[in-house]
């Protein structure tokens, strides 16, 4: 349905003394003043004089008309031209203003539409009914143009409001998408480097018959600083390491990857805890050269603020004898055959935070039904509900509740307990540990 003309033909406009009243000189200057860009108005009225006197003004005003004589019509122009203003009156045959306004609030459209009511002084008294139903304001007939074009100005501000709202939301959507899509990529990244990262465990388990090993590596984020790992010297002993890198995300776990080179298990020309021997076959080096080797290695060729602590040990299978050197990382756990549970080391300084440092060699010796359990601090220091952590004694509780599980089981079975202590949420810290069980021959 097509809107009425909004101006009609000149000699009809010159004809109607009530409308050229209406525009008067006030109407002139507020052309001349007019500082609203070209908006639509849809005019609503019965009443097709009022119609073409608040035409004539809104033209004047600089504003694009458009003309309905009743609700319904309205209602078809508004699917076809979104305005951004109507005037309706309230009272109208057919479909009324107010259920015109309720419908015109029912409408799909981009933008807002701001309703302004004409109403009679007797129904001013339903402003409320009106705003319910949507409207924005009212105006009481007979019209004051100078009221008319403050309540447009008034609705100007809002439409501008509104619109500025928009476009800035439209650009925070954009600048979300953009976000969102760089944090899936930099999240499909990270779940990657997880992958990688856990491929440096090539096994999990190692029976050597003798002797065995078994690792844990859990993240707290997508990649961690924590390394775990095992690498044979000979056919009767093996090296074995628990490291963990300071701090947590990306860098530490760079250096971590950095550092699994230092001690590959595939690689033993590179790994600095071997030497070659004469026969091509490869013998241990001494544990504190490697230490201090690793300390200067850190400080002189990789550029960053991490350290490392690190246990290192080296099992020889047919005597059970276990030398170590402890850097920082907390005590092992040491759990006789009979279930008695001590820690055991001396501590020692982290690599890579101050040259010249020294460290210090341990030995025990193992028996048949013992086993060493080198932890990270993610194990001894997982707090509960209160923050309480749960350090050596409540470690040794959790080994002496397990003392019947073995290999990757009991490890597994030792997070169950920790997610219990800490009271089912995420872990604060990278949780990993080597386990040593000397069955013996």
């Amino acid at each position: 349905m097509r809107a009425e003309p909004a101006q009609g033909d000149k000699t009809e406009q010159a004809d109607d003394p009530v409308a050229m009243a209406a525009m008067g000189r006030g109407a002139v200057a507020g052309l001349r003043d007019a500082t609203l860009r070209t908006r639509r108005v849809l005019v609503v009225d019965d009443s097709r004089l009022q119609r073409r006197i608040l035409a004539k003004l809104l033209t004047a005003w600089g504003f694009e008309v458009m003309q309905a004589e009743g609700g319904e019509q309205a209602l078809a122009i508004c699917r076809d031209t979104a305005p951004d203003f109507v005037i309706s009156d309230w009272m109208m045959p057919g479909m009324d203003g107010l259920e015109f306004c309720k419908a015109f609030r029912g409408l799909e459209t981009e933008d807002y539409g701001y309703f302004i009511l004409l109403t009679s002084k007797n129904e001013k008294t339903h402003a409320a009914e009106g705003l319910d139903a949507g409207a924005d304001d009212f105006l009481t007939k007979p019209v004051n143009k100078d009221e008319l074009r403050a309540r447009l100005n008034a609705g100007q501000r809002i439409l501008d409001m509104q619109r500025l709202l928009t476009e800035k939301n439209r650009i925070i959507h954009q600048t979300l998408d953009k976000l969102q899509a760089a944090h899936d990529s930099i999240d499909s990244d990270l779940i990657e480097a997880k992958k990688l990262q856990q491929s440096l465990v090539r096994e999990r388990h190692r029976d050597f018959g003798a002797a065995q090993i078994s690792l844990l590596l859990q993240p707290a984020g997508r990649v961690g600083g924590d390394l775990v790992g095992y690498y044979p010297i000979d056919g009767n002993s093996f090296g074995c390491f628990a490291i963990d890198v300071s701090g947590h995300g990306i860098s530490s776990a760079l250096l971590t990857a950095r550092i699994a080179g230092y001690l590959s298990p595939a690689v033993p020309e590179q790994n600095v805890a071997l030497r070659r021997l004469p026969d091509g076959s490869f013998a241990s080096r001494p544990l504190i050269d490697v230490a201090e080797h690793l300390n200067a290695l850190v400080l002189d060729e990789v550029t960053t603020e991490h350290y490392f602590t690190m246990v290192l040990a080296q099992v020889d299978m047919a005597t059970g004898r276990v030398r170590m050197v402890q850097a920082g990382h907390p005590h092992p756990m040491l759990q006789r055959a009979d279930g008695t549970t001590r820690d055991f080391g001396e501590g020692g300084p982290p690599i890579g935070l101050l040259p010249g440092m020294t460290f210090q060699e341990v030995a025990l010796t193992l028996s048949p039904g013992d086993r060493l359990l080198i932890q990270s601090d993610g194990i001894s220091e997982c707090p509960d509900s209160r923050g309480r952590l749960l350090d050596s004694d409540g470690l040794a509780r959790i080994l002496d509740g397990l003392r019947d599980v073995r290999g990757t089981a009991l490890l597994e079975a030792v997070v169950w307990r920790l997610a219990e202590y800490n009271g089912g949420t995420e872990f604060p810290d990278d949780i990993s540990a080597v386990l040593v069980e000397y069955p013996g021959n």
